[in-house]
This record gives C-alpha cells, structure tokens and sequence, in this order.
C-alpha cells in the first residue's frame, strides 16, 4: 500500500467505527501530508507522518517532526501497543487501519482504542526481503554501482543462488525501490526509505537466524580489555556498539557483538567464553564477503549503523545517528 492508501484506508475505518471524518493532503515536503479532522463541529488541523508499519528505530525521526511541527500524527497500518504507549507520553497523535486514534492538543482530546485490524489474506512475499533477499540487498546498498552487475556476477558476489538474484531484483523494481535510466541501466532509488526497510527486516528476518549463542569471559577483566582481543579482519570482526566505539570514540560498550565465519567451538576456548543466556559478549555468523571492507576490524557501517537502531537503547541510537549523518546521509539521501 502506499501512503494514500494507508491514510484513506484509516480514516475509513474510523468513520465506520466512530463517525469522525477526516480529509487528507499529501505534501511533497519533509513529512507526508496534512490532515483536517472534524470534531464537535470544530476543524482540527494536523501535520502527518505516514507509515506502513512503525517500528522502534523510527521512533526518534518521529520525535524530531514532532518538534518541528505541531500539533503531529502518525497515521499507520499497525502500530504496536509499546510504541502506542511512547507516542501518548510524548504527545504524539496517532490512528491506525483498525481506527484507534489519540489527539492530545490544547484544543482537543481524543483517545479511543481497542479496535481491532481486519485480518485480510496474507500477502504474497516480497523476494528482496527474505533472508536470502536481505543478504542481496545488504550488498547492493554497500556497492549501488553494482546494480546493473550481470545476475551471475551478482550471484558470486553475495553467494546467493542464481535462480534467486531475478526475483530478488524484480522484489526491488515492484516496491519501487529501481529506477530505469535507459534501456540497460537502472539505479537504486527511495534509498533512506530502501534502508529502512531492511533494517526493519534484518531485525525480524535475518539477524535472528545468524545467531550463534551468548557469553560471557572466563575473566571478567577481558571485558574492558576488549580491544586487545585477538580478531581476525575479514573472519571475525566488531559490529555494534564496540564498532561504533572504535569508529567514533564515543560509546562505551556494554554489549560486545561479534560476527564471525571461525568456529563457534574454536572461538570459544580462543576467547576464553563461557555460554550465558544473559551474558554480553553476541556470536553471529558472518553473512556477507566484501574484500573492499573485510580488511576492518569492524563490519561495514551500514550494517554498524543498523544493529546500533534495533538495540532500542538512546545511547546507542544517538551514536548511530552519528554515524548515519557523517557517513551515510549523503549516499542514502541523495535520490
């Protein structure tokens, strides 16, 4: 759905359930639109952000807008009872498909919940956002020259089957995410909204199936001497917060994560771990060979970036906005 479906599809349902009416207009601007509503016979006017799905990494554009303009609603398919929560204490309005809507203004105040969502056949899935799309796209976004590669180039290069790299392509073009230049060219394009997308995908889809257990260290000094660990560029490296420490000197770690394509049984006694449900030191496996990054002690930042947004913790989303705005705004923003 795109955001006038989303919108319209929300006011729909809250006309049904409650009787209230309102009449959108998209903006080409920094946020989506505008909207009236009429309440009590009273015009109540309301900047608007559009989302299919909110989610927790984008709570803090969210709280900027806010800041910006006012008074502020997210309009979405779903949003959840936890971020429903966080826009109420922030004074955040919101309506959802099932026609639940909050509006707290010093002229309003509207608060009606507990609709449910029309469940509506599941639709079919989008190849670029499975986990072996994930992985494709993850390449694409660090090199978005490659693009117009050849697939079997592409298939080499991600080490995802052939077969596979069509679909995942063809995935891209039909969420509008490909862009025709001419006949043989294409390039990414609605790349912030790309990247989103599949932060929000790595969290649910891919990370989860990449993880290979939590420790702890035999000795709890290893913790602070995490820097002299013995990493292999390439084969074991930092993502993360200790990645983001080491790129911006900024955040003390309190999680240590670690991709790795070592053993897990090899890694283990190297690095003198002890397996804990709750312990901070995080194995994944390694998903992804890019020679032009793998010589780093850390993944590559866009990947830094992402799993800083899926912790959920301020610190760690103020230092991945760091990163995003230093190293990756111009890129991802630039179409």
């Amino acid at each position: 759905m795109n955001e006038t479906e989303i919108v319209n599809n929300a006011l729909e349902r809250l006309n049904h359930q409650t009787g209230l009416t309102g009449n959108w207009m998209p903006l080409n601007l920094e946020i989506d639109g505008e909207i009236d509503f009429l309440i009590e016979n009273k015009k109540l006017h309301l900047y608007v952000e559009v989302k299919k799905e909110l989610r927790n990494h984008q709570l803090p554009q969210i709280l900027e807008m806010a800041k910006k303009y006012k008074p502020f609603m997210v309009i979405a398919d779903r949003i959840f009872p936890t971020l429903k929560e966080t826009l109420r204490e922030n004074k955040i309005g919101y309506l959802d498909s099932a026609g639940n809507i909050y509006v707290n203004t010093p002229e309003q105040f509207v608060w009606l919940d507990g609709h449910k969502h029309t469940e509506t056949e599941k639709p079919v899935t989008n190849r670029a956002f499975t986990k072996t799309g994930l992985k494709t796209v993850f390449y694409l976004m660090l090199h978005q020259d490659r693009i117009n590669w050849p697939y079997r180039n592409l298939a080499k290069a991600t080490q995802v089957a052939l077969g596979n790299i069509n679909n995942i392509i063809t995935g891209l073009k039909e969420a509008g995410f490909i862009l025709p230049i001419n006949e043989k060219e294409v390039q990414l394009q609605n790349k912030k909204a790309l990247l989103d997308r599949w932060i929000a995908g790595y969290r649910e889809t891919l990370k989860p199936t990449l993880h290979l257990g939590n420790f702890k260290f035999w000795n709890d000094n290893n913790f602070t001497d995490w820097k002299n660990l013995p990493l292999r560029p390439g084969e074991t490296i930092w993502v993360g917060e200790p990645a983001a420490e080491l790129v911006t000197n900024y955040l003390n770690p309190e999680i240590l994560t670690i991709y790795t394509q070592e053993k897990r049984a090899a890694l283990i006694p190297k690095w003198k771990l002890i397996p804990a449900d709750n312990g901070n030191i995080r194995l994944y496996e390694k998903f992804w060979n890019d020679p032009e990054t793998d010589h780093l002690l850390y993944a590559p930042l866009l990947l830094v970036y992402a799993d800083l947004m899926i912790t959920d913790d301020p610190r760690c989303i103020e230092t991945a906005e760091m990163i995003y705005n230093q190293h990756l705004k111009d890129e991802f923003e630039r179409y």
